[in-house]
């Protein structure tokens, strides 16, 4: 851990709401919610109201009815991120990406040609809004967990250090819920125990934890509680993992369209994957239901690929087993991971076979071939012809 506070953590404001706003003057101000079916983002004006990401459309125009609601536009979202992570690598050669949104900054090695660290973060923000015209909140800490709880305090568009004498002073008052892998299920089981704050939890032995919430958590907790976190910022290091999700709304898909999203989703992940020449063996599904309860299931296949055939046809299985579940509880969202990805970035080298054994011509490399001279959507699955193949939500580079 650094001896000052030198790690940034870098966090948009509400990204997709403020390019809406950036974009259209007349929004400023206004509550606005991206995406009609489900809340995809909102101001803060919106949030306000109550109205969050991942809302029913419904719920959230009932909770505010004055919001202006607008769909999304995910290449201005995807620009806007390029545009901002500029400015971050302008900032410090140190950048950790975390989503399209926010970052991780390791500035501890600038004092002397860029300053302190609260200069950096200021010139930071400045920067951000000056050349893309987006409002960011920056937290400063010693170690990347509580920078990132700086920046969470610091919300809408502020700047928070956390001075290396006081961690445990600004840390211990806060609820159990800052703490990084605490939801509502472990802040339950904690609350049941009485225990609602920080501080309550840097009161308990790592063994006590670890009765009441299981060794691995029960360890991250006792650390966290005391702001032990070892982690440096990471630069090019590569995902471990490739996914994409799909929100489906209230009404409830039937089989046939729903395999449809399946099929789609895979075919996404997939190319990803050959393009970024990954492969992987785990595929992870998960559901979240009406009443926005979630479940994961995985399978890990016999041997690594990036071949479509086999990660849909595990996919689909995953998504068969948990069919008992989705018609009992309904579905809003469903997503897929492909994990347990190769560290050498190695690619399938094998051919498909046919029903004799003999190898045939590589399908998802011709595809692949057409699309990227000819653009994404020339050629499609004939079973997503004339259906919505939903949005392709920004990504990181793979």
């Amino acid at each position: 851990m650094s001896d000052g506070a030198t790690i940034l953590h870098a966090d948009l404001d509400s990204f997709y709401a403020s390019v809406e706003q950036r974009d259209d003057p007349t929004l400023r101000g206004r509550p606005v919610i991206v995406g009609g079916g489900v809340v995809l983002a909102a101001s803060y004006e919106a949030k306000a109201y109550g109205v969050r990401t991942a809302m029913g459309g419904g719920q959230a125009r009932r909770l505010c009815p004055s919001a202006v609601v607008v769909a999304p536009r995910m290449s201005a979202y995807s620009q806007a991120s390029a545009d901002v992570f500029e400015v971050f690598r302008d900032t410090t050669p140190l950048v950790e990406p975390l989503s399209v949104d926010e970052a991780f900054l390791d500035v501890g090695g600038l004092r002397r040609v860029s300053g302190d660290p609260v200069d950096i973060a200021a010139r930071l923000r400045e920067q951000v809004y000056d050349r893309v015209g987006l409002p960011i909140t920056v937290g400063i800490a010693r170690t990347k967990f509580l920078a990132k709880v700086a920046s969470q305090e610091a919300k809408p568009d502020g700047l928070l250090l956390v001075p290396p004498e006081r961690e445990l002073e600004f840390l211990h008052p806060l609820p159990v819920r800052r703490l990084w892998g605490v939801g509502a299920k472990t802040a339950e089981k904690l609350r049941s125990h009485g225990i609602d704050t920080v501080a309550q939890v840097a009161e308990l032995s790592e063994s006590t934890l670890a009765s009441m919430l299981g060794g691995a958590m029960g360890r991250q907790l006792y650390c966290l509680s005391r702001n032990i976190d070892r982690r440096r910022v990471q630069t090019g290091h590569r995902r471990r993992s490739v996914g994409a999700q799909r929100a489906l709304g209230r009404q409830r898909p039937s089989p046939a369209e729903l395999d449809a999203v399946v099929i789609g989703l895979i075919d996404r992940i997939t190319r990803r994957m050959r393009c970024a020449e990954r492969t992987g063996r785990t595929v992870v599904l998960r559901l979240r239901f009406d009443d926005f309860t979630r479940v994961t299931r995985a399978h890990t296949m016999a041997r690594a690929t990036a071949s479509t055939a086999p990660i849909l046809a595990t996919a689909r299985g995953l998504v068969t087993a948990a069919a008992p579940l989705i018609a009992e509880r309904g579905i809003t969202l469903i997503g897929f991971a492909v994990s347990n990805i190769d560290q050498d970035g190695g690619q399938q080298l094998e051919l498909p076979l046919d029903g004799r054994g003999v190898a045939t011509v590589d399908l998802d490399a011709a595809v692949d071939h057409v699309r990227r001279r000819y653009g994404a959507t020339a050629v499609t699955r004939g079973v997503l012809v004339g259906r919505d193949s939903g949005l392709e939500m920004p990504h990181l580079p793979d």
